[in-house]
């Protein structure tokens, strides 16, 4: 798919004060380059695919994720570091995370002991509640979205955020939420506040020690339907974790806990044995990192 200005020849290139070293991946709406500034320090510039770059609504987009991505500071997320989006070729640098995302790590190391799972939501949750706390809500936590770095866990890619206090229906049409880590209510087109974050957060729970969501894989519609209408399958899920996961995955958003009581349940508060409520104690130790990786 080449012509798009996106691909390996990109390397050499200045976009903004980043000169592009590799790309890292791509999308429908682009790619993802790592980039280094004048001193060498490394970012993740994403730059938005040269024909949509003309399409109005879909800078729009790119600056609403610009936008909300700045407003969030906190060690669970990856900050923005600058952004353009008024140039020929708009684009967004990230703190480039060096490390697997969790869709990765499970995929090459296999799933999470109880411990790792503990002390991996327990890290995500105080990172969706600083999310919260910006006045945003993420609406597409999922494994892809984060990533596993030396120094702990990492949310990113805040494409399609929205603030809590204005507009966070899914627009129709666009259905940028992905199956089996969506709510009901946003599946639905229904107002996605906080609450949906935190189903997307017992989701991933579930996902770290099954190697698989919630709600079985398959064409979209089918996933979905059974977000809306079945009981999630918990089969795999340590038994002191499987209370946590089904609160998150609770169907109406008024039920489910907020991120910081989901962080003291998976710590031992209370959920789970009072013995194996340590897993995630000692912050800066990322038990859940395989032994074995080097992170790059």
């Amino acid at each position: 798919m080449g012509g798009h200005g996106t691909g390996a020849d990109e390397a050499g290139r200045w976009i903004g004060p980043y000169r592009i070293v590799a790309t890292l991946g791509e999308g429908g709406m682009g790619a993802v380059h790592l980039g280094r500034d004048a001193r060498g320090r490394p970012a993740a510039v994403k730059v938005l695919r040269g024909e949509l770059a003309r399409d109005e609504s879909m800078v729009r987009r790119f600056r609403r994720e610009a936008e909300a991505a700045s407003m969030v500071r906190g060690p669970g997320v990856a900050p923005v570091l600058a952004y353009d989006l008024d140039g020929p070729v708009p684009w967004i640098a990230a703190a480039y995370l060096a490390g697997p995302t969790l869709q990765e790590a499970v995929a090459e190391y296999g799933v999470f002991p109880e411990a790792g799972a503990r002390a991996l939501v327990a890290e995500l949750a105080r990172a969706v509640a600083v999310i919260h706390e910006a006045g945003l809500v993420h609406r597409d936590l999922k494994p892809a979205n984060i990533v596993l770095t030396r120094e702990g866990a990492r949310i990113i890619d805040f494409g399609i955020a929205r603030p809590e206090y204005g507009l966070t229906l899914t627009q129709p049409g666009v259905a940028p939420a992905t199956p089996g880590y969506a709510p009901p209510e946003q599946i639905t087109g229904r107002r996605a506040g906080p609450a949906a974050d935190v189903f997307a957060l017992g989701a991933v729970l579930v996902f770290a020690c099954t190697g698989q969501g919630p709600f079985g894989t398959g064409h979209p519609a089918a996933v979905g339907f059974r977000v809306v209408h079945e009981e999630p399958d918990l089969e795999g899920v340590p038994e002191a974790l499987v209370p946590v996961a089904r609160a998150c995955l609770q169907k109406d958003p008024a039920r489910r806990p907020t991120p910081e009581v989901v962080a003291g349940w998976v710590e031992g508060a209370e959920f789970g044995p009072a013995g194996s409520g340590g897993a995630a104690s000692g912050e800066g130790t990322v038990r859940w990192l395989p032994a074995d990786g080097d992170g790059g």
